[in-house]
């Protein structure tokens, strides 16, 4: 079972960035996002989402900032059913609903600022040779940095008319360096352990979950394992309760490189194609 680190520990750095290497993922109590503001949003957004104004926020193709209704939601790569989900893209700079805007604003700030210190660890307690992977300090990679996507993300009740095989988030691994999550209104997720089962990740009430994306995985030549993970579908009386989700991806600057391979830039518009293609 994943292990609840407290924040404030003094050990909790080193706690942490064990947890992340051994599993992909860390999960944190006591952390500096406050729950209250947390359930506002699950609160506000569950509303848009029950609205009909949402379709005066679709999506931008070329921008990828707004709604994105069930029938456009995204494959996980390799997969060509759609997951059962709406979400909407947030960036600072993008569209959004004004009465919504200044509470979304503030937390994308104090997410990435927690994200960014994270990081932090993750550079301090990485091997010596890792370190020397790094193209620049890991927090550095964030420094003005436009790039990172908070996805307010809705699992609505389930119909029964499902299309077979279809579940709320097929497994997949996220692209960006970390993402953070605060727990969810209602459970599901899970990660895919190296034996091939899987893992309930805790949603207790004030649990921040992080998880490695493929960016550092590749920046870290392998040494951070980016972890496969699901959303599964609720059962039971459960089937009818929707599900509001909160992740922040921390994506760096475009120049930065990544490797010999990629830049953060190239490994990004390389994997939006990849999903792009399963839309389409």
């Amino acid at each position: 079972m994943l292990k609840a680190v407290d924040y404030q520990d003094a050990d909790a750095p080193a706690r942490f960035v064990e947890s992340l290497r051994a599993t992909g993922f860390g999960v944190l109590v006591n952390h500096p996002l406050p729950q209250t503001k947390v359930d506002a949003i699950y609160s506000h957004w569950q509303a848009f989402f029950d609205s009909s104004t949402k379709s005066d926020y679709l999506f931008d193709a070329s921008r990828y900032d707004g709604f994105f209704p069930a029938q456009q939601a995204e494959a996980a790569k390799g997969r060509m059913v759609r997951d059962i989900k709406e979400y909407y893209h947030f960036y600072p700079w993008g569209q959004c609903p004004d009465a919504l805007r200044d509470e979304l604003l503030d937390y994308y700030t104090v997410a990435g600022n927690l994200a960014s210190e994270l990081l932090g660890w993750v550079e301090t307690h990485s091997p010596d040779d890792v370190k020397k992977r790094y193209s620049e300090p890991l927090p550095d990679m964030m420094s003005g940095s436009e790039q990172s996507l908070l996805r307010v993300l809705h699992y609505p009740p389930l119909q029964g008319d499902e299309q077979p095989d279809a579940i709320r988030a097929s497994a997949h691994e996220d692209i960006n360096l970390l993402t953070v999550l605060p727990a969810a209104n209602e459970p599901g997720l899970q990660v895919k352990q190296r034996d091939g089962s899987w893992l309930d990740v805790p949603c207790d009430f004030g649990n921040l979950i992080v998880n490695i994306g493929d960016m550092l995985q590749e920046v870290s030549g392998g040494y951070f394992p980016s972890t496969t993970h699901r959303v599964i579908n609720p059962d039971g009386a459960n089937q009818n309760k929707s599900r509001i989700s909160l992740p922040l991806f921390l994506h760096p600057r475009p120049e930065v490189v990544l490797s010999e391979r990629y830049s953060a830039g190239s490994y990004l518009q390389e994997r939006l194609a990849e999903l792009r293609d399963v839309e389409e």
